[in-house]
């Protein structure tokens, strides 16, 4: 085993290549970075973030292109702080109170309403407004899962690149209280009766573009998260973390090269060896991938490299559904009823998320809006508002003509949005970007535009699902790869493939990533790739 000098020095003289600077490649050049690492991350645009930053649109508009406010910043905060840096000092995350505006639509207009909060005695109230007999229930829904979340975190923290991981002491210690045969909304029918009770507890597989019918009941935990730790908003838009962590890896050395585009990975063997961006190769000890696991692992990873997921595999994965986006630049202001999140879910929720799971495009879809100026003036000019409108609908397997379809659904939307109070905003529009599923296969490189990924069902979860050591110096970040998709979950990811790709590197179990001495002076941190 090596001695630790031996080690730190190895670590400083081995240079990765990570490709996609989205939030789990930008985590790992961040702690790579730390730990003395010769770290290179290209990124095909010119800006970082992937789907997680903020753009500015004509008229002064600011909009979050994919993710919206941050779950559980704890795993981030602790990012920072491995990297000797407080969250803080960087971006200031506001907690939000309510959470968000849950509207039940009902037969003529809308059936009830709870304003979620963090507050459990509020909640409780709110919760009682509709269903008095599931408030009372609501502490030991909540009891239940602050241990289930105990059991389960170690679980989300380890690889599972053995298979023999699903055996390891911290799955035995989990695994009581797994009921693989149970989903999500059938467990939480056990405390609460009332179908929208259950909702405000279980809207939240969205996140991982599945149906509370079918996600299975670990996924509890999600709104637990939400109503124990909070949902926060960072000042300025959720890329406005991604431009920290950029700038950070950068004052470590992280040599981040913009409008970089990555054509395949080589090896030399059976070990990756590097990449070839825009014709020219670039040797590495190890190559980092962040991307959507379904199209990148293809565009770049040889089928005779990747044993485990080959084209056909690849191909018949599950996928997540998609999103129907509308980016709105509004003339003058909102209701004073609309808070910073708002989610309408439909009359008929079970036949809205079996139509998008099975390839029918709802014309009664749920819908998210995300008024960022109620909390963050700086998302709109002065006496304007930008309003982001979220439906999921069915990924691009469903064969609907998008082409054909948006200018009718982006009208159904807006008629959608009355129901929230919105009734006004069409003659007040200044700025206007939609997107269906096309523009995120298209734009964003997302297969099949499933925006969430490979979907999340037992059967590709855990060591089912693409390992973060993918194979010889090949490691995986992103919400494709194990835990999961959510920014949390894809943080903790990068974290995994971290401490994989050290221990590989040094030939010896790395140090907790929290405890990584500062390896090299930054001067020498910052030589060039």
């Amino acid at each position: 085993m090596l001695q630790s000098g031996e080690g730190l020095r190895r670590l400083s003289g081995s240079r990765v290549a990570v490709v996609g600077a989205g939030p789990g490649g930008l985590a790992t050049a961040l702690l790579l970075a730390k730990a003395g690492v010769h770290v290179t991350l290209f990124e095909r645009e010119t800006a970082v973030g992937g789907r997680t930053k903020t753009v500015e649109a004509p008229g002064g508009y600011r909009f979050d292109i994919g993710p919206t406010f941050f779950l559980y910043p704890q795993i981030l905060a602790e990012i920072f702080e491995s990297c000797g840096e407080r969250l803080e000092d960087h971006v200031e995350m506001r907690r939000l109170d309510p959470m968000y505006h849950l509207l039940f639509e009902g037969e003529n207009g809308l059936s009830g309403e709870i304003r979620a909060t963090s507050d459990e005695a509020r909640l409780q109230a709110e919760i009682a407004r509709i269903a008095p007999k599931d408030a009372r229930n609501l502490p030991a829904f909540f009891a239940e899962n602050r241990t289930k979340l105990a059991r389960f975190k170690p679980v989300l923290e380890q690889a599972f690149d053995r298979f023999l991981s699903m055996v390891s002491p911290a799955m035995l210690t989990a695994l009581p209280h797994l009921h693989p045969g149970r989903s999500v909304d059938r467990d939480l029918r056990r405390y609460f009766a009332d179908p929208r009770v259950r909702l405000a507890f279980s809207f939240q597989t969205k996140y991982l573009g599945m149906s509370p019918f079918r996600c299975p009941s670990l996924f509890t935990i999600l709104s637990f998260l939400e109503y124990e730790h909070g949902v926060y908003h960072p000042i300025g838009g959720c890329g406005a973390i991604s431009e920290a962590m950029a700038g950070l890896a950068r004052r470590l050395g992280a040599d981040i090269r913009l409008g970089a585009q990555v054509e395949r990975v080589v090896f030399e063997g059976k070990r990756a060896s590097g990449v070839v961006v825009d014709g020219e190769t670039f040797k590495a000890d190890a190559v980092v991938l962040n991307g959507d696991f379904a199209g990148t692992i293809r565009q770049l990873v040889p089928e005779s490299h990747r044993p485990r997921w080959r084209d056909r595999k690849v191909e018949k994965a599950r996928l997540s559904c998609s999103t129907f986006m509308m980016y709105l630049g509004i003339e003058g202001t909102m209701p004073e009823g609309l808070g910073h999140h708002s989610i309408l879910l439909a009359k008929d929720y079970e036949r809205n998320i079996n139509e998008i799971t099975n390839g029918t495009l709802p014309m009664q879809p749920s819908l998210y809006v995300q008024h960022a100026g109620y909390t963050d003036g700086g998302m709109a000019p002065p006496g304007h508002t930008a309003l982001y409108v979220l439906v999921p609908v069915p990924n691009l397997k469903s064969g609907i003509d998008w082409e054909q379809a948006q200018p009718m659904y982006r009208q159904l939307v807006l008629d959608r949005l009355k129901l929230i109070g919105l009734t006004d905003i069409e003659s007040r529009l200044r700025y206007e970007r939609v997107l269906d599923p096309r523009d995120w296969r298209d734009e964003f490189a997302v297969h099949q535009g499933a925006t969430f990924n490979l979907a999340h069902d037992l059967g590709q979860m855990l060591w089912f699902r693409p390992h973060n050591r993918f194979g010889q110096g090949l490691y995986l970040v992103g919400g494709g790869t194990h835990p999961g998709s959510g920014l949390p979950v894809i943080y903790e990811g990068a974290r995994i493939s971290t401490r994989l790709l050290i221990e590989d590197l040094i030939g010896a179990r790395a140090p907790e990533l929290r405890e990584l001495p500062d390896t090299a002076p930054l001067a020498t941190q910052g030589e060039p790739s």
